[in-house]
């Protein structure tokens, strides 16, 4: 993942509510499978294996955020240990086929919580981060994004 994708992964997560977190999440994981892809296409075994365990990491995250007493939490948490499952499958056997089975489980998953993300009209998580502000400057075509209250007293609130 580039130094601008995590940045930009990062100053979503600090704007975002519970909903949109496990939207992100999905995206992430996306993004590693794909980085997973290449590397087995190129035989960048390092790669692969750094790509693997950052997505097995996003796959961990998303069980950790089930709330089990409600009712799709048990068939998402089977359909996430399938995924973790092809992934060690993937790891052992090096087959780029097995990775596109993961994405086929995870795209419909991710479009929709991003339809649900659109309803859910809580506010952000992190209730003391920097608000971002993002528009065209007075340069021609310039997308600059402000930060607004950088005081010392930012980050998460206990």
């Amino acid at each position: 993942m580039t130094k601008e994708c995590k940045q930009q992964f990062t100053l979503r997560i600090t704007q975002a509510n519970p909903t949109q977190l496990v939207v992100i999440l999905y995206e992430m994981l996306l993004c590693y499978l794909e980085e997973a892809k290449e590397a087995l296409e190129i035989q960048e075994k390092a790669a692969f294996t750094e790509a693997a365990r950052k997505a097995r990491g996003c796959i961990n995250e998303l069980m950790q955020s089930l709330h089990m007493e409600y009712e799709p939490a048990q068939e998402l948490l089977q359909l996430y240990l399938y995924c973790i499952r092809k992934l060690a499958s993937c790891e052992l056997h090096r087959q780029p086929g097995t990775i596109d089975e993961i994405v086929n489980v995870i795209s419909p998953l991710h479009d929709a919580y991003q339809e649900i993300a659109v309803l859910n009209q809580a506010g952000p998580v992190m209730n003391n981060s920097q608000s971002v502000y993002a528009g065209l400057t007075y340069g021609r075509n310039t997308l600059t994004e402000n930060m607004a209250d950088q005081g010392a007293n930012r980050g998460m609130l206990v």
